[in-house]
């Protein structure tokens, strides 16, 4: 299962508005002591640029992006955000500055507004309905009788891989955050309502420091540096 996650810490510091520079400095992580998962990664990602990574599953690619969201700490090493160690920082005020668009988006019995309001709750109706209309829920939301209220998740309307990703990506898009990461592993979508997010995501991506671990080429041939991970290391760096 899901190793555990770290303690909450001591004497942490507040963690600033995030310009959004992210460093690895020689980054090492295991799970269990014998076990090494990453040995030494180096990268520098600057805001506004797009960093794919690269590899196999069970590469390292995903504890890359959980060291990044400080839900680990480096066995040795440090990651830098604006050059902060986030082994010292408030994970609270780390997090909130972070927008993360996984696979299987994370849906709770709610609805549709609740769900996208949850990344940030003081939001006005302007900024909550520009994000539903960016990321395209306006289509299928506005469909149903209760439109926004409707109740989605496992006691609601089921939503399709798709309408669930255009979610997330309205609930990113609200937080604004300053880094994004994006899981785009080959999506149950069509090719139609691929386009459309891929739309949604340009706007999202636009500014920010974005990491996507990326399966298409399109993406890989965008991206303003490749991170190719093999088993726990760089083995590429580059761009397209």
């Amino acid at each position: 299962g899901m190793p555990p996650l770290v303690p909450p810490r001591k004497d942490t510091v507040k963690m600033q508005p995030i310009n959004g520079t992210v460093r690895f400095e020689d980054v090492e992580f295991a799970y269990t002591p014998e076990k090494p998962v990453l040995h030494g990664i180096s990268f520098l990602a600057e805001p506004g640029t797009v960093t794919a990574l690269v590899g196999s599953s069970g590469s390292g690619k995903s504890t890359m992006i959980s060291l990044l969201c400080a839900f680990h700490t480096p066995t040795k090493g440090r990651v830098l955000v604006d050059e902060v160690d986030l082994a010292t920082v408030d994970l609270h005020t780390f997090r909130s500055q972070l927008g993360v668009v996984l696979q299987d988006s994370f849906l709770f019995d709610g609805t549709i507004r609740e769900n996208i309001l949850f990344s940030r709750p003081d939001a006005s109706e302007e900024q909550f309905l520009f994000a539903c209309r960016t990321a395209r829920v306006d289509e299928f939301a506005e469909r149903f009788p209760e439109a926004y209220d409707t109740i989605v998740g496992e006691r609601g309307v089921k939503l399709s891989g798709g309408q669930r990703q255009r979610l997330s990506i309205a609930r990113a898009l609200l937080a604004e955050p300053r880094i994004l990461i994006l899981d785009e592993a080959t999506s149950s979508l069509d090719s139609e309502s691929e386009a459309m997010i891929q739309a949604g995501l340009n706007q999202l991506m636009q500014g920010r420091t974005t990491f996507v671990i990326a399966h298409r080429l399109s993406t890989i041939r965008r991206a303003d540096q490749i991170l190719v991970v093999e088993q726990g290391l760089i083995v590429e760096h580059g761009n397209h």
